[in-house]
């Protein structure tokens, strides 16, 4: 017979690839990386900022954009609205993309962030518009925006309108190629379905953390689908990267001064046709 876990040592954050058990604070002071093994726990929206934006720098934007429900959609007895109310609940979130101005190593930016607590991070109506008001933003203050993406695709509850977002945010990122403004995108574990298959790729720099999954699909059905059996590693952050779809790995330890360092390399040109 086992005994039971201790209170103690439920709060205690195991580490999958390593099987250690870490403090929950020892993790948050390492940026949510074990430090034992360096396997990037995913982090939250607001860690990712606290991780990122220079300290107080950070001023949230279009808090007041909330999801409809244009279907009137329920599975079990609970209704779309209640599912999202629940999701805000438990996630302490209005939507699953935060958005605001930000410094980055004094480097001004348009900062959003995605949390997958929020119904796996998937992309609604209310996260495409938040996107594409980030988008306006930037254009506006004529400064590069920066997404951490982590999503699991569109948010079926809303059917046609949630697939029609994967359009409005590509768009979006047209906006700011003609605006001449840098986009950076930054794919976190995971980042798939329609977000991958939209704004989240189609960065100027596309960057991921070690390990990341990053795909469209899942490993199981396009095994199912196709009938074959796919390379080791297939869709991760380092396989995409040996094929030549993302620019560059980044540890999470290191993305700050990273972002930093290129925000300021891109500054140079954007300060040029300012003065233009």
């Amino acid at each position: 017979m086992t005994s039971s876990p201790t209170p103690e040592s439920a709060k205690l954050i195991e580490c999958k690839a390593c099987k250690a058990m870490i403090e929950p604070t020892d993790a948050e002071a390492n940026l949510m990386v074990c430090p034992k093994c360096g396997r990037h726990f995913r982090a939250s929206a607001r860690q990712r900022i606290a991780f990122t934006a220079d300290p107080g720098s950070f001023e949230e934007t279009h808090t007041q954009l909330r999801t409809a429900d244009p279907l009137q959609f329920a599975v079990g007895g609970e209704t779309y609205g209640q599912r999202i109310d629940r999701a805000m609940k438990q996630s302490g979130l209005s939507e699953a993309l935060i958005t605001g101005f930000a410094r980055i190593q004094d480097q001004p930016c348009v900062l959003g962030a995605m949390d997958s607590s929020f119904i796996m991070a998937s992309m609604g109506s209310a996260l495409g518009e938040r996107f594409c008001r980030a988008v306006r933003d930037a254009v506006a203050r004529h400064c590069p925006l920066v997404v951490f993406a982590a999503s699991g695709g569109a948010r079926m509850q809303e059917g046609t309108v949630a697939l029609m977002q994967m359009a409005k945010t590509a768009d979006a990122v047209r906006q700011m190629k003609e605006a001449g403004l840098p986009y950076i995108s930054i794919l976190t574990d995971p980042t798939s379905g329609g977000v991958f298959a939209s704004f989240s790729t189609l960065g100027d720099f596309i960057v991921a953390e070690p390990g990341a999954y990053v795909g469209f699909a899942g490993t199981r059905l396009i095994e199912g689908a196709l009938k074959v059996k796919l390379p080791e590693g297939f869709q991760k952050s380092e396989y995409q990267f040996k094929n030549g779809f993302l620019d560059d790995i980044v540890p999470r330890t290191e993305m700050r001064s990273y972002l930093g360092r290129l925000l300021l390399y891109l500054s140079k040109p954007l300060q040029k046709v300012a003065q233009n």
